[in-house]
C-alpha cells in the first residue's frame, strides 16, 4: 500500500527494515480495541528497540576501549610481527563485524600481507600500491594506513560482508589504526636491539636467534663427543583461550610462571629457549629418549599442578586461580639427521601430542 494512503479511511502502521518503509498494517477503523492495542504494543516495542540498539552501542564502545587497551599492552612484552599481527587481527576481526579483515605491513619496496593467509582481491593491491597517506572508504573497502612518526609501515583493510562501514565504525578503525602503528614501530625497534640480545625478555629463557645457536653448538659436541642428544618440543594449550578470557596481561602472566615451573625442573646444564608465542624448546644434553620421556613427564605434571594467582592482575576476572596444561614432544638426534631435524622432529611429536588430546607427551621414534 503507498505511503499517502496513511491517512485514509482504514489506518495503516508502517512496516520498516533499515529505515525504510517496505509495507503496512491495515485494520479496520471500526475496531477501536484493536487500534488502542497496536498503539500500545508499538510504543512498547519501539522502546525495547531503542534499549536494544543503546545497549550495543554501549557494548561496542566498551569492546573499543578493551581493543585499545589489549593493543597497547602487547608491546609491553613482544616484539615479533609475527606474533604480534595476528594478535591485532584477531583484535578488529572481533570489533569490526561484517567486514573482511587484511593487515599489510611495509618490508623493503613491498607491501607484505600478514594476517590472514590470503587476499585474492586486485582492487586492494592497486590502492595499498598507490601508498595513501590518509584514509580511504568506499562502499565495498576502507583503507587505514599505519603511520608513525611521517613513516608508512602498512594498512588495516576493510572489506564488506553486508553493509559498509558505519560512521562510527571508521572512527574507531582510524583510533585502532593509530595505536596499531605506534605498536608495530616500537616493535621494530625493539627487534634491533634484541637481535644483539640473547634472552628473552619475558621468559628469561634464550630468545629464538640464541636457541638456534646453542642448538647448532650442542649438535656438534654431541656428534663430536658421541654423546646423546634429546629436544622437548612444548606447547601451552589452548593459550589463545586464555588471552581471550582474561586478556593478555594474565597470558603473560602464564607465561612466565610456566617458564619458571619449567626452569625448576631441569638441571643446570639444561638448555631452554622461547621459541616464539607460547612455544619453548629444551635441548637435554647427555641424555638418551627414556630419561628425556621421565623429563618431560616431570615437566608436563608440574604444569598441571601449578596454580596461577590472576587476582592481582584481573581483578574483575570472577576467576582469582587458573591452571594450564601442557602438550610436549619429545626426539633424540640420530646420527645421520640433518642440523635441523632435532627441533623439527621433536615438534612433529608434539603436533601429534596436540592432535591426540593434549596435556600428553608424545615420542617421535
Amino acid at each position: 500500500m503507498l505511503k499517502e494512503n496513511f491517512e485514509s479511511a482504514r489506518p495503516n502502521y508502517p512496516l520498516y527494515k533499515h529505515n525504510k518503509i517496505i509495507g503496512y498494517i491495515e485494520f479496520d477503523k471500526t475496531n477501536k480495541k484493536l487500534e488502542d492495542f497496536l498503539d500500545t504494543a508499538l510504543y512498547l516495542i519501539s522502546l525495547k528497540v531503542q534499549n536494544i540498539v543503546l545497549t550495543n552501542r554501549m557494548q561496542k564502545s566498551i569492546d573499543f576501549q578493551n581493543a585499545m587497551k589489549n593493543i597497547a599492552k602487547i608491546i609491553e612484552t613482544q616484539y615479533e610481527l609475527h606474533y604480534i599481527i595476528p594478535l591485532l587481527g584477531e583484535m578488529i576481526d572481533k570489533f569490526i563485524q561484517n567486514h573482511l579483515i587484511y593487515i599489510f605491513i611495509k618490508d623493503k619496496h613491498e607491501y607484505k600481507l600478514m594476517w590472514p593467509g590470503a587476499c585474492n582481491d586486485n582492487k586492494i593491491m592497486d590502492i595499498i600500491n598507490a601508498e595513501p597517506r590518509k584514509r580511504v572508504t568506499t562502499d565495498e573497502l576502507g583503507v587505514f594506513p599505519l603511520i608513525n612518526e611521517n613513516q608508512i609501515l602498512g594498512y588495516v583493510i576493510t572489506k564488506k560482508i553486508d553493509d559498509k562501514l558505519t560512521l562510527k565504525e571508521i572512527e574507531y578503525l582510524e583510533d585502532l589504526s593509530k595505536q596499531a602503528a605506534t605498536t608495530i614501530n616500537r616493535a621494530n625497534a625493539y627487534a634491533e636491539i634484541l637481535k644483539h640480545a640473547t634472552l628473552d625478555a619475558l621468559t628469561g629463557f634464550y630468545n629464538r636467534r640464541q636457541l638456534e645457536e646453542r642448538t647448532k653448538q650442542e649438535i656438534a659436541s654431541s656428534r663430536r663427543q658421541k654423546t646423546p642428544l634429546c629436544a622437548i618440543m612444548t606447547d601451552i594449550d589452548f593459550f589463545k583461550k586464555v588471552n581471550d578470557t582474561y586478556g593478555h596481561t594474565v597470558g603473560d602472566l602464564v607465561l612466565k610462571t610456566v617458564s619458571k615451573v619449567m626452569r625448576s625442573q631441569l638441571r643446570e646444564y639444561d638448555i631452554a629457549g622461547r621459541y616464539g608465542g607460547e612455544e619453548f624448546v629444551i635441548l637435554l644434553p647427555f641424555t638418551k629418549i627414556t630419561e628425556a620421556k621421565m623429563v618431560a613427564e616431570r615437566l608436563r605434571k608440574a604444569i598441571e599442578n601449578k596454580v596461577i594467582d590472576i587476582s592481582k592482575i584481573n581483578p574483575e576476572s570472577p576467576e582469582k586461580e587458573i591452571k594450564v596444561t601442557i602438550s610436549l614432544g619429545v626426539y633424540q638426534l640420530k646420527t645421520e639427521d640433518k642440523e635441523t631435524d632435532l627441533i623439527n622432529n621433536a615438534d612433529k611429536a608434539l603436533y601429534k601430542a596436540k592432535e591426540t588430546g593434549r596435556n600428553k607427551v608424545v615420542i617421535n621414534e
